[in-house]
C-alpha cells in the first residue's frame, strides 16, 4: 500500500484545525478535497482516525501517532530540499572550497562572492595532499592547487602559471641579488616545508635535477610559520610566487633552475560534482584567468 504525502498533510491539518473546513484553509484547498483525502486513507487501511466530539473532529490515539510520524517525514523532506538547494541555488546555496595557497584562490573566492553574495562560502586550507584528498572524498566541492595530481576523475581549469621562488630576510647577503642558483641556496641554512607540500615536492625535484642534496636547517608544516621564520632570520625559505600577498620583511628571489618549469594554479573538482554553484565558480575562475 502506498501512502501519499497529500493524505498525510490532510490528516495533520484536520488534527490541528479540528474540522475539515479549518484544514482546508490551512492547506489552501477545498473542504471536499480534505475530507476525501482523510476518508480515502481510513478506507485504504481500514482504520478510524477522527471521532466527532462536541462539534469538533478529535484525533484518535492512532491518528496522533500518525501525525508524529508524518511531521518527522515532513521535516526530512524539508531537509532534503535544503540539501538540494544548498548545491543549486545561487541565492542561498553553499560551496566548500579547499585552498593549498592563499592566492590566487582567495582572489577567485572574492570575485565569486561579489557576483553571488547569497551563496554561503566555506574555505578549507591545508597541504597539497590534504586538499586533493578532501576533493576526492567530497569534503570540498572544489579545490585550488598548483601541480594538481593526475587523476582522470578530476575536472580542471588552469587559472595562472606559478613557480617556486626563494624568500630571504631583507638584511640577508643575497637580498640584493636579482636571482639565485641552486648551488648558492644549498650552502645556506634552508627552511623546508613538510613532505605533503607541493612547494616541497617541486623544490626537491629541482635539487635532484641540479644533482644537489641539501639538508634543511628547519622543517615546518605551515606556510605562515615558514614566512615568520624567514622574517626572523632563521634561514631561506621557499614558496609559490603568488601564494601570498605579503612582502614585509623578506625579499623574493627567482631561482635560476626553475626557469621554464611551468606549473599551473588550477581550479579542480570531481567530474561528478555538478550543479549551478559549481558551474558559477568555474565561470568566475575562467574570467579570472583572462584578467
Amino acid at each position: 500500500m502506498t501512502l501519499s504525502n497529500a493524505r498525510l498533510d490532510a490528516v495533520r491539518a484536520v488534527a490541528e484545525a479540528g474540522s475539515y473546513a479549518g484544514a482546508a484553509r490551512i492547506l489552501g484547498v477545498t473542504q471536499p478535497n480534505v475530507s476525501a483525502q482523510v476518508r480515502a486513507l481510513e478506507t485504504q487501511f481500514g482504520v478510524c482516525l477522527f471521532l466527532r466530539e462536541s462539534g469538533r473532529l478529535q484525533p484518535t490515539g492512532l491518528c496522533l501517532k500518525l501525525c508524529d510520524s508524518a511531521e518527522r517525514l515532513a521535516e526530512a523532506r524539508s531537509e532534503a530540499e535544503r540539501l538540494l538547494l544548498s548545491r543549486s541555488s545561487l541565492r542561498e546555496g553553499k560551496i566548500t572550497i579547499g585552498l593549498g595557497n592563499a592566492m590566487p584562490g582567495m582572489a577567485i573566492i572574492a570575485a565569486f562572492h561579489r557576483a553571488y553574495p547569497g551563496v554561503k562560502l566555506e574555505v578549507e586550507t591545508g597541504t597539497h595532499q590534504k586538499i586533493a584528498r578532501s576533493v576526492l572524498t567530497h569534503e570540498c566541492d572544489i579545490g585550488v592547487l598548483p601541480d594538481v595530481p593526475t587523476n582522470p576523475r578530476f575536472r580542471r581549469n588552469h587559472v595562472s602559471i606559478s613557480e617556486v621562488i626563494a624568500i630571504v630576510p631583507s638584511n640577508h647577503k643575497l637580498a640584493h641579488e636579482h636571482e639565485v642558483t641552486a648551488v648558492q641556496l644549498s650552502s645556506e641554512p634552508l627552511i623546508f616545508r613538510a613532505s605533503g607540500s607541493s612547494t616541497q615536492r617541486t623544490l626537491e625535484r629541482m635539487f635532484i635535477r641540479a644533482k644537489l642534496t641539501p639538508h634543511p636547517f628547519l622543517t615546518l608544516d605551515a606556510r605562515d610559520g615558514l614566512y615568520e621564520a624567514v622574517v626572523n632570520g632563521l634561514g631561506i625559505g621557499f614558496m609559490w610566487r603568488a601564494s601570498t600577498s605579503r612582502t614585509d620583511g623578506v625579499v623574493r628571489l627567482p631561482i635560476v633552475e626553475m626557469r621554464g618549469v611551468v606549473t599551473h594554479e588550477t581550479v579542480f573538482s570531481l567530474k561528478e560534482t555538478q550543479g549551478r554553484i559549481v558551474e558559477a565558480f568555474y565561470g568566475i575562475a575562467k574570467a579570472f584567468k583572462m584578467d
